[in-house]
């Protein structure tokens, strides 16, 4: 057996298939805890919105300076393979991914306390980013380590990916929805009483994940099986970069991510030339997530019918010119139309490349794995962003950003064919 071979066959070794009345416990579980989690991320969720508000509408950043700030205060999101990593091996309050969600779910909630009270700044807001990511990234990768092994361990990869999504989404909508609404609201205030009201919020949310760790269902813990791994930190850094099925599936998720112009260009775009509210971007966003769900759930249909395969190549071939509807558009009506077939082109695409790499992972650093994914996809937005803001204000406007999402989405077809082919010719098991 080549190396390739066997690393392919040991991250899908011998699965069990659950009943499935024991999958919808565990679906509901990690439903829950996923829309918790994106609700209070830093990074997304409830504070997304606002705080890019904040900056650009009473701290006046221009539009590479947002970008800027968003890449610097990103940093500890670069590194989130280390907190994966850590996780995988270390067993807080003797409570594995509970002892993360109670021990950092309640430092984080102090940290959003604590900010909620200091006066605002470009500076103090960046201070705050930096600490609050540091602590959530230990939180999210005990989420993410506990989904993706019963995803692996039970034969359910796709599944878990199509929930994962979901999950992920509609916390996403109802928060850029309140957020836009929120930012018009607080137009009036000034910056410290928002960044207060803000602030308070993802105390709370965060203070509830701390809770949700108090709780054990039987259903998912007592499914999650003990993986064998070496003991050693050097050993298990060996066994990851030697593990050759992630490369291409991490390759294809930091090309699907980097789409430069979707973010600050896209607001600008829409506000400076589309003249948009703030509400209204809010709604773009809102509008363009939720018209993923409809794929996501077809996905979560048909990951049990066709091969990993067949979705990735016509996923990512429907997804390819995914932002082109935006080139004819004209008015902010017009853009918020624009958004539910961009938003449908992508659920597809999106599902199967999480599948990919929760399939990818090596034994006992599955956190690790998914970690590093999400590491790139910071690392891949904000270089996008900053590239994209470059694009927009000096080489040709919002066109020239659709046409680079357009050829870095393409450039995804050749790493398909890299992935070992015992990876991806099976479907889900279960019903």
């Amino acid at each position: 057996m080549t190396t390739e071979s066997k690393a392919a066959s040991e991250a899908t070794e011998q699965p069990t298939t659950l009943p499935i009345a024991t999958r919808r416990k565990i679906f509901v579980y990690l439903g829950a805890l996923i829309a918790l989690l994106t609700f209070g991320d830093p990074n997304g969720g409830l504070m997304q919105v606002p705080i890019s508000f904040l900056l650009k509408n009473k701290l006046h950043l221009e539009a590479h300076e947002l970008a800027i700030f968003q890449l610097v205060a990103a940093i500890p999101l670069y590194l989130s393979s280390v907190f994966g990593f850590i996780r995988d091996r270390w067993n807080p309050l003797g409570l594995k991914d509970r002892g993360f969600f109670i021990l950092f779910g309640a430092c984080s909630a102090i940290l959003y306390a604590h900010f909620a009270f200091v006066p605002v700044t470009t500076a103090t807001l960046l201070v705050a980013f930096l600490l609050l990511t540091t602590s959530f990234l230990f939180v999210d990768s005990a989420q993410n380590g506990l989904a993706s092994v019963l995803g692996q361990q039970h034969a359910m990869t796709g599944q878990i990916s199509a929930l994962w999504n979901i999950f992920g989404t509609f916390p996403v909508v109802a928060a850029l929805l309140a957020g836009g609404a929120f930012s018009d609201i607080l137009e009036g205030e000034n910056a410290d009483q928002a960044a207060r009201s803000l602030f308070l919020a993802g105390a709370a949310i965060l203070g509830a994940v701390a809770l949700f760790g108090l709780f054990r269902p039987s259903s998912v813990y007592d499914n999650v099986k003990a993986e064998s791994g070496a003991a050693r930190t050097f050993d298990d850094v060996k066994r990851l970069l030697t593990h050759w099925p992630i490369y291409p599936a991490l390759a294809i998720w930091l090309l699907w991510n980097f789409a430069p112009g979707s973010q600050t260009p896209l607001q600008y775009f829409l506000q400076d030339k589309l003249h948009a509210e703030d509400l209204e971007w809010g709604v773009w966003n809102a509008v363009f997530s939720a018209a993923f769900v409809p794929t996501f759930l077809a996905y979560g249909f048909l990951c049990r019918r066709f091969s990993l395969k067949t979705l990735l190549l016509w996923g990512t071939l429907i997804a390819i010119p995914q932002f082109v509807p935006l080139l004819f558009v004209h008015s902010a009506t017009g853009a918020l139309i624009a958004a539910a077939p961009a938003g449908l082109m992508g659920g597809i695409a999106t599902c199967a490349y999480l599948d990919l790499i929760i399939r990818a992972c090596p034994p006992g650093l599955q956190a690790t794995t998914l970690m590093l994914s999400s590491a790139l996809f910071y690392v891949a937005t904000r270089f996008g962003d900053v590239l994209g803001t470059a694009l927009y204000d000096y080489y040709g406007g919002f066109t020239a950003c659709v046409l680079m999402i357009t050829i870095v989405y393409a450039l995804i077809i050749p790493f398909i064919f890299l992935v070992p082919r015992s990876l991806i010719l099976s479907s889900d098991a279960g019903p």
